[in-house]
């Protein structure tokens, strides 16, 4: 598979679209103004605590106050406020653990005001970011990523991520980590650790280590609230979590970025450098790699697949809602049952492209076709798993309920991507779809018509303005059709249609359904 990371970047924003194939599967957003990342480490104030909900709010300098439960505290609380009140006075200079002493754990269902005060400085890390009118949620169990393990301070556990299945390599990890890791960290190593030796094992070890010294000297200085850690840009923390022997080009069209992306891919994978590139084309870099289309037909509430079928997504504050319709497309399988089933799979694939895609986080409700054979349920839920391992959030899905519904559940830690797909109606007050949302519908109906041989001298009749989109440019979507099938489409712009109406009409003037 060929991976692309394809960035963007503007006066305020820079965007990042992950291609596989050719296909959109990532969008990702980072503005300047937004201050509070996820894996940011800030020193921050305890404004009070709510023994009814055994939480804190806390002041890490957001609009709105960051919520911290007692179960995010961690056990080692105890050593970790102790460690930034030292440190902050300059009782302590010695940063890497190896001559502190360690407190005893926290009660693990014990009371938030028995262990934190109001007005108390505390090191917390951000674990989910402001979303709506929420602040950012957070926690004082610190962790530090690199590329191939997790630093944790205050620990001594060694772990190996679950998604490493072989036990011969995983107990190899834990020696090789156990002969390199400093006294008083704990190591999570992560799915790419796996085949690595122990020296570059060793290398991003001593990087995530002098990130904890870099923040522990701002303490003595730092003035709560104040970020004391700042997590890699959105670019660098990409590259971090994915970045393997598929990347075939990293292409932006900033040249301060592609400085800082080039040192960062030097530090990770030398190899891999002369993949960053520079884009210096005229034509924006998102209309070059087809990202803008791919965008245009992927955030709607309806959402086209393959073989006439389609999505409806709906999004409710308690909810996600997906549908799963079959559209009108042609039943060449061999019952009612496999085309059901074949559908789903299609879906399913889309589903998990979707999620990863949009960032849609807390409950996901699926219906997907009624299926009344138990290995086509159990196939469908297979394929869903396995299409979305290459998901990296956190999520649990649940097997099809006797009503035909799969129940997800997605971590969020961000706002979710919400990108305007539809623009004004020409002919009254509203919005419609944008132009490259129907065609995209449209080209999926003459997909199917197309190799009927019954089906001969196709016009295509559709609103002036539609008429007008598709016969514009050179190619125009008109040419790129015969170029692609072989025929020519006649359009004929109707002045009487709704904007969203069309329809195929044969050499004989009969409509095509």
């Amino acid at each position: 598979m060929r991976t692309d990371l394809i960035i963007r970047s503007n006066s305020s924003d820079i965007d990042f679209a992950l291609l596989k194939d050719g296909r959109l599967s990532e969008l990702h957003k980072e503005s300047n103004d937004n201050n509070f990342n996820v894996g940011d480490i800030f020193l921050a104030k305890i404004k009070k605590t709510l023994s009814g909900l055994n939480a804190s709010f806390v002041n890490v300098g957001s609009e709105k106050d960051a919520f911290l439960h007692y179960h995010d505290l961690g056990p080692k609380l105890l050593s970790l406020t102790k460690y930034t009140k030292l440190v902050s006075t300059g009782k302590l200079k010695e940063f890497t653990l190896k001559n502190f002493h360690f407190e005893k754990d926290i009660n693990k269902n014990g009371a938030i005001d028995k262990v934190i005060k109001s007005g108390q400085n505390l090191l917390v890390q951000v674990v989910k970011e402001p979303i709506s009118t929420k602040g950012p949620r957070i926690s004082s169990e610190l962790s530090i990523a690199g590329r191939y393990l997790v630093l944790v301070p205050f620990s001594d556990r060694i772990s190996v991520s679950q998604k490493i299945s072989s036990r011969a390599e995983k107990e190899r990890l834990k020696r090789l980590v156990k002969s390199i890791k400093p006294k008083g960290f704990g190591v999570i190593l992560r799915t790419v650790a796996e085949g690595i030796k122990v020296a570059e094992l060793d290398r991003d070890l001593q990087n995530s280590l002098q990130r904890w010294v870099g923040l522990s000297k701002q303490l003595p200085k730092a003035q709560a609230p104040a970020k004391v850690l700042s997590e890699l840009n959105r670019a660098s923390s990409i590259l971090r979590d994915i970045l393997d022997d598929s990347f075939t080009s990293i292409v932006t069209d900033d040249e301060k970025l592609l400085i800082e992306l080039k040192e960062y891919v030097e530090r990770i994978a030398p190899k891999k450098v002369s993949m960053v590139k520079l884009y210096k084309s005229k034509l924006p870099i998102f209309e070059k790699h087809g990202i803008e289309k791919q965008i245009k037909t992927a955030f709607g509430r309806t959402v086209s697949m393959p073989k006439g079928a389609y999505l409806v997504i709906e999004h409710t504050e308690a909810l996600h809602v997906i549908d799963v319709n079959s559209g009108n497309r042609s039943n060449k399988a061999n019952s009612q049952a496999d085309t059901a089933l074949e559908v789903n799979l299609i879906a399913a694939s889309e589903i998990a492209r979707q999620l990863q895609l949009r960032d849609m986080g807390g409950i996901i409700v699926v219906d997907f076709i009624d299926m009344h054979t138990a290995s086509h349920r159990q196939k469908l839920y297979d394929h869903l798993k396995n299409a979305m391992k290459s998901n990296r959030t956190k999520h649990k899905i649940l097997p099809p309920s006797k009503f035909g519904l799969v129940q997800i559940t997605r971590q969020r830690v961000r706002p979710e991507m919400v990108i305007k797909t539809k623009e004004a109606n020409p002919n009254i007050n509203g919005e419609v779809e944008a132009p490259i949302i129907l065609v995209d519908k449209i080209e999926n109906f003459l997909e199917r018509i197309i190799n009927d041989k019954s089906n001969k001298g196709i016009t295509l009749h559709v609103h002036s303005f539609v008429a007008s989109y598709i016969k514009k440019g050179m190619p125009s979507i008109q040419q790129k059709w015969f170029l692609k099938y072989k025929k020519w489409i006649k359009v004929m712009p109707r002045d009487a249609y709704q904007y969203l109406e069309y329809h195929f009409f044969d050499e004989n003037d009969k409509k095509i359904k």
